[in-house]
């Protein structure tokens, strides 16, 4: 699976990680991609946020199950929660989704969703062996205990590396503003 083309080749290239609420997967698929692309050499060439595409937790910090899995880690845990703006689709590049549930409620926010298909996909997919065939989700483990915290960010850890080694390839150590 290729990369979609950059829509502003003068700037980075801007990744988006979309889950339900901001406080548990997106925000770890955030720290742990930064952490993957400031290793790779591609911090300037690569942009990442993160939102959730409900707003019950809009300006929340990061749960504090998913704060402890990061924090074990090394990855920082500093985060706000915000919902997704569909204003993104003009200028993400690539749009990544943690559940198919939330794939679907982003095109259904999408202005044109054929023209943005290409963009949209499901984060795990860029897992070794995409993220296992028979589900590419990551699961939400909000309502489990602390095990689903660590668990979620293994699949998260695989799939930053995944698409680390896609960006790498395609945009090499190269800085670009």
């Amino acid at each position: 699976m290729s990369l979609p083309e950059p829509l502003d080749p003068a700037g980075p290239y801007r990744v988006s990680l979309v889950c339900l609420g901001n406080i548990c997967r997106s925000p770890m698929a955030e720290k742990v991609l930064t952490a993957e692309l400031g290793r790779a050499g591609l911090t300037g060439a690569v942009a990442v946020d993160s939102s959730g595409t409900g707003g019950w937790h809009v300006g929340s910090g990061m749960d504090s199950r998913a704060a402890a899995a990061l924090r074990v880690h090394g990855y920082p845990t500093d985060h706000t929660a915000r919902r997704f703006d569909p204003a993104r689709f003009a200028d993400r590049d690539l749009i990544l989704a943690m559940d198919l549930d939330n794939l679907d409620e982003l095109v259904q926010l999408a202005p044109d969703p054929q023209a943005v298909d290409e963009r949209l996909r499901l984060f795990r997919t860029f897992a070794p062996g995409g993220g296992g065939s028979a589900n590419p989700e990551v699961p939400d483990p909000y309502y489990g205990g602390d095990d689903g915290f660590s668990t979620v960010l293994s699949m998260v850890e695989s799939a930053a590396k995944g698409l680390t080694a896609e960006l790498s390839a395609r945009f090499g150590a190269q800085t670009r503003r």
